[in-house]
């Protein structure tokens, strides 16, 4: 069950829950937002326990909490805190302590690891339906949903190329919302503009905008993205585009080999970039990223020349040659 979801439906909650997913503040929310529902704040101090570090790794710690009997409540709540630092062994023995959680208690583990993690094998994937399961993890809705939500508590507004320009940056939401707090201070409508002065999550959004619609094969808009970018800063458009293009075409590297994953914090990207790495194979995606990173090593080393023309050209250059990875991989 996705984060939202979670919120807005309000399931039954039984003798087990795992929240799971890579988003820590979302992963705060729910378990709040949990206790809220079952345990009010006059009875929580004594109907629940947070267990976290060796506490967790001693699962004879773990059965003793989770078989108390609840006061004055219906329920008691056991809570064991960052499991995914726990070595397989403390894991295994977790496991087997949470088997033992009796009716009208509830033991929440909260795993931040993806739902699909097989190393170690995530405690979600264990309990299948004998869970409530709640996976934090960050798809595009979720990222919108959160940054709206987080910049109307501040009453504030934004313009919709910043909330977008904050969806599309990846970050993961406690740096997202770190940056909308920060912003927000001004007290007046949030601009992509204030965003790109004083964000630390926004970097060079339409360099990311040019290297996505690149190796999309949008190539027309690519190449207006990146001479809007020269217009505004002759000297210092290329690395950011040529950063941006190879990090884009490490993501599709990665995806592209056998068995091949992305960061946690990109995953919410994977439903857009799978058919573009499936269509440009790993050797492709390779020469990409490398025509990109050396692209950008021959500015810094000065190899590319000094003048803002012969670093424009190098762009220029580059862009069309990776523009021809891809018609190349479409014509297979």
């Amino acid at each position: 069950m996705k984060f939202y979801e979670f919120l807005d439906k309000a399931p039954p909650v039984g003798r087990l829950v795992v929240i799971e997913g890579t988003e820590q503040v979302l992963a705060e929310r729910a378990l709040e937002a949990l206790l809220d529902r079952l345990l009010p704040p006059e009875i929580r101090d004594m109907n629940l326990v947070r267990l976290r570090g060796e506490e967790i790794g001693d699962a004879s710690q773990v059965r003793e909490a989770v078989a108390a009997m609840p006061f004055l409540a219906e329920r008691r709540i056991v809570v064991a805190m960052d499991v995914h630092t726990l070595r397989a062994q403390e894991r295994r023995a977790l496991w087997e302590a949470a088997q033992s959680t009796p009716e009208g208690n509830t033991l929440v583990i909260v795993d931040l690891l993806s739902p699909r993690a097989t190393r170690p094998q995530s405690f979600g994937t264990l309990a299948g339906q004998a869970a409530l399961r709640i996976d934090t993890t960050a798809s595009e809705e979720v990222r919108r949903r959160f940054i709206v939500e987080c910049i109307g508590a501040l009453g504030a507004t934004a313009e919709p190329r910043a909330i977008a320009a904050l969806v599309a940056s990846g970050s993961d939401l406690a740096s997202v919302s770190n940056d909308v707090v920060k912003v927000a201070l001004s007290g007046r409508k949030i601009t992509l503009e204030d965003l790109e002065r004083e964000s630390l999550v926004i970097a060079d959004p339409k360099a990311y905008r040019y290297a996505s619609a690149l190796v999309e094969g949008k190539t027309s808009e690519a190449f207006a993205v990146a001479q809007e970018l020269f217009a505004l800063d002759p000297r210092g458009a290329a690395i950011p585009l040529l950063s941006a293009l190879a990090s884009e075409y490490a993501l599709l590297w990665d995806l592209a080999r056998p068995g091949g994953t992305i960061a946690a914090r990109h995953q919410w990207r994977e439903r857009y970039l799978h058919p573009v790495a499936r269509r440009l194979g790993a050797r492709r995606a390779r020469s990409g990223y490398e025509r990109a990173v050396h692209g950008v090593e021959a500015i810094v080393t000065g190899r590319s020349g000094s003048d803002p023309d012969d670093h424009r050209a190098l762009v220029d250059r580059i862009s069309a040659e990776c523009a021809m990875l891809g018609q190349s991989s479409r014509r297979r």
